[in-house]
């Protein structure tokens, strides 16, 4: 428990075998009530490291795609009985130290969402990250800070703590199953209007760590493009996609069902 909420860690996996015991050694499990880690079809041994470790482990039978992997991942936190969930990807790319922090704004009252910022207060590039994927996180949070009128220092962090009122109430069933999920789900956030918050967190770029290929790269820049468009039409025109509908489908579940 932190501050007396439950507090469940998820982690998304693809093929995360040699960085994963390395990833839950640094998680403050002082204040983490349960560690959830979907393998989405891994041909590594994932699973086996995660259930060695103690971690409540679900695998799908084939890869579903990395939005559909995180679906799963918020919908078993929450039948869990999560007060907060924390993603953090198994590759050790962000630092796990920080998931009492990210969760403390979260169960302080003062925010629904909190982002850990690889932009915020530091360098990536001395991180590691390519210099082509710098630049388009600047110029798509440009663009999306302007249009969806937020003031957030990036988009595109895989780090992020959420309340149990936002993953009940965002239709995130309606989100895409690949990577563009991400950038979908603070779209909708913030049009639903919930609460922001970032704290700088340093980012490792090194060979084991995931990172997707240019061309997905291109391909998620392009999703980023469409889902501002969305969010433009639903905003300014009235005309809301099925992801800016609360009729879309939602992650409700009921607590300790």
């Amino acid at each position: 428990m932190l501050h007396g909420k439950c507090l469940i860690v998820v982690m998304p996996a693809y093929n995360a075998a040699e960085t994963l015991e390395q990833t839950y050694a640094d998680i403050p499990h002082e204040y983490v009530d349960e560690v959830v880690l979907v393998d989405d079809g891994s041909s590594d041994n994932t699973a086996e490291v995660a259930r060695a470790l103690g971690v409540h482990t679900i695998v799908h039978s084939k890869n579903i795609g990395y939005g559909g992997n995180q679906k799963n991942c918020y919908r078993t936190a929450l039948q869990l009985g999560a007060d907060v969930v924390v993603m953090v990807h198994p590759d050790y790319q962000y630092s796990p130290r920080l998931i009492s922090a990210m969760a403390t704004l979260v169960t302080s009252g003062h925010y629904d969402v909190v982002l850990g910022s690889r932009i915020l207060g530091g360098n990536p590039l001395e991180g590691g990250m390519p210099v082509y994927k710098y630049i388009a996180n600047r110029i798509l949070t440009l663009i999306q800070n302007l249009v969806l009128g937020a003031k957030l220092s990036e988009y595109h962090t895989g780090y992020r703590a959420f309340s149990r009122e936002v993953l009940e109430n965002l239709p995130l069933e309606e989100n895409s199953d690949d990577f563009v999920f991400d950038n979908e789900m603070l779209a909708q956030g913030i049009f639903f209007g919930f609460r922001f918050g970032e704290i700088s967190c340093p980012t490792r770029y090194f060979e084991e760590a995931s990172s997707i290929s240019l061309r997905l790269s291109i391909r998620y820049g392009l999703g980023v493009l469409a889902t501002t468009w969305k969010f433009f039409l639903a905003r300014y025109l009235k005309r809301p996609a099925a992801i800016f509908r609360y009729d879309g489908k939602q992650l409700r579940t009921k607590r300790n069902q």
